[in-house]
């Protein structure tokens, strides 16, 4: 059973940053692809940032391109996201997720609330 675990959300001031990372167990091998995904309150999950395990082709929410970083350390199956310039419409509960050949992952979810 894989388990994903976030950390590193916050509160922050605007044009703030914050660095999310995502731990995750069990081998790299079978991921197909990693993401981060974002949920604020009455509205759908929505894709932030998904990094291809093949070649690490990484695309980005139009929303965040050139505020957010996705990258990854194989060494220890991590995932982080390093957000800059935060903005209020940034605030939401951010999840990582693993879509590997035994199913789909996703990790608890750590809060990020962007407010002065």
């Amino acid at each position: 059973q894989v388990q994903l675990v976030e950390s590193g959300g916050g509160l922050v001031q605007p044009g703030g940053s914050l660095r999310l990372s995502c731990a995750a167990s069990g081998s790299i091998l079978g991921i197909i692809v990693m993401g981060w995904y974002r949920q604020a309150p009455g509205k759908v999950r929505e894709l932030v940032a998904r990094i291809t395990s093949r070649g690490g082709t990484i695309n980005y929410a139009d929303s965040v391109k050139g505020r957010f970083t996705a990258s990854r350390d194989n060494a220890s199956n991590t995932m982080y996201l390093q957000m800059n310039s935060l903005k209020p419409e940034d605030t939401a509960v951010y999840y990582c997720n693993q879509v590997r050949i035994s199913g789909d992952y996703w990790g608890q979810g750590t809060q990020v609330t962007v407010s002065s």
